[in-house]
């Protein structure tokens, strides 16, 4: 099975939740993005994200202005992040559960960030797909084996 880290884009593009909204448009249109990960203001503080769909939803359809609003007031903080060990399937089946688009993949630091793109794009989930039992198997590997009788 791939792992999160395999596939994850590692150049990732982070903001300061004080910045305003937009510089985060701005920022966002001049590296062709669609989320920005909000960073963390201490050690002890959670990643946060900012994406599109906040600045539409919360921003542009209530007439704000957004140069006096703020990263902070909009974004989804804490927001889910993903262990680089953690299955693509895995990953997959979370945005599923969670309805989200992309996590930050996170181990001590920022490593890297992963979107449903990346997982379409990158993952080998078409060319070895897993069955129910294969899911089964590797989740107990102490499990008695099956046998097939004829």
């Amino acid at each position: 099975m791939m792992q999160a880290e395999e596939i994850m884009t590692k150049d990732v593009m982070t903001i300061r939740g004080s910045a305003t909204v937009a510089e985060a448009v701005t920022f966002m249109k001049e590296n062709g993005l669609r989320a920005l990960v909000v960073e963390p203001r201490s050690e002890t503080d959670p990643y946060g994200m900012v994406t599109e769909t906040d600045i539409v939803y919360k921003v542009a359809a209530f007439g704000h202005d957004p140069k006096k609003m703020r990263v902070y007031e909009i974004m989804t903080k804490p927001c889910v992040v993903v262990n680089p060990e953690l299955g693509v399937e895995y990953v997959a089946r979370l945005f599923a559960q969670t309805r989200i688009r992309r996590a930050p993949v996170v181990k001590g630091g920022l490593l890297g960030i992963i979107s449903v793109s990346d997982i379409l794009r990158k993952s080998d989930f078409v060319e070895k797909p897993k069955s129910n039992f294969e899911l089964y198997w590797e989740e107990n590997p102490s499990a008695p084996s099956a046998r097939m009788y004829d």
